[in-house]
């Protein structure tokens, strides 16, 4: 039986613009995603059978909700692949919180299935199937930090600074479907460049929803920024700043708060999965 173990990382968004709407209705964004080194880990092993599995996963997730799951029917339709998978995943990234991590999973599957059936697809193919699943997937297939527009699909890889970050999740779960219907939410930023963002200019203008809405959120971003300056992460509920070593932010998860959760990890600019599998 074949087996691949791959990792699925958590990304940042380092700042988060809404410039307009598409007459479907989908947000237009401008966004600068950076890849972590805190991930996921898919175990996958061949089914002669035809059938996915998903013997570990989101617990409070119906397995045929589950984007990894979907993502390998995709693949399969895609292909007219008669193999199957057990899809296995730990998760650590924690959900709801803005990092990325169910796409993330279905960018592993789509990537680690298509070597393992042997399908052949490049990535281009796999991102435009990953966008199918979620506007975040195409990003994690590419495994390239990224300058992102459109619906999140307009990539333009960019090569950033190795930076350590803290990362906090305050205990709770942002739906973000709530934050994109918020009447307050700024849905008309003008376009900025990388230049730009690199002078200073940038936010996410979902944090003043969040906030609002979210006030253990409000208290942990109070309280992370007494040590650095803070930003949310996405559209969910997690929250990160630059410290200048491993060390300095183990230093500020000392004092963390009862119920929250933070872990310190280094930016890349080629994904932990990338590097995986250009190592196999």
């Amino acid at each position: 039986m074949e087996i691949l173990v791959l990792p699925a990382p958590a990304k940042l968004n380092l700042f988060l613009h809404i410039t307009g709407r598409r007459a479907d209705g989908y947000h237009l964004l401008q966004t600068l995603f950076v890849f972590l080194d805190f991930v996921d880990e898919i175990t996958l092993s061949v089914r002669e059978d035809g059938r996915i599995c998903r013997p570990q996963g989101a617990v409070d997730v119906p397995e045929d909700a589950d984007l990894t799951v979907r993502a390998a029917r995709l693949l399969q339709q895609e292909t007219g692949c008669h193999l199957g998978a057990d899809i296995s995943v730990q998760k650590n990234i924690p959900m709801g919180g803005g990092l990325g991590g169910g796409s993330s999973d279905a960018a592993t599957v789509l990537q680690g299935l298509n070597r393992l059936w042997h399908c052949g697809l490049d990535d281009d193919h796999l991102a435009a199937l990953g966008l199918r699943l979620g506007a975040d997937v195409p990003v994690f297939v590419r495994g390239r930090a990224a300058w992102a527009e459109g619906v999140g699909e307009i990539l333009t890889p960019v090569d950033l600074p190795l930076v350590w970050y803290v990362v906090i999740h305050p205990g709770v779960p942002v739906p973000t479907a709530q934050l994109f219907a918020a009447p307050d939410l700024t849905r008309d930023c003008p376009p900025i460049t990388l230049a730009a963002f690199h002078a200073g200019q940038g936010s996410n203008v979902f944090q003043p929803v969040v906030e609002r809405c979210f006030p253990e959120v409000a208290r942990a971003i109070g309280w992370l920024t007494g040590y650095a300056k803070t930003r949310l992460t996405g559209s969910g509920s997690c929250l990160f700043a630059t410290v200048s070593s491993k060390q300095e932010g183990e230093n500020i998860l000392r004092g963390l708060p009862s119920g929250w959760f933070g872990f310190v990890a280094q930016g890349h600019s080629v994904s932990p999965l990338q590097q995986k599998l250009v190592a196999l």
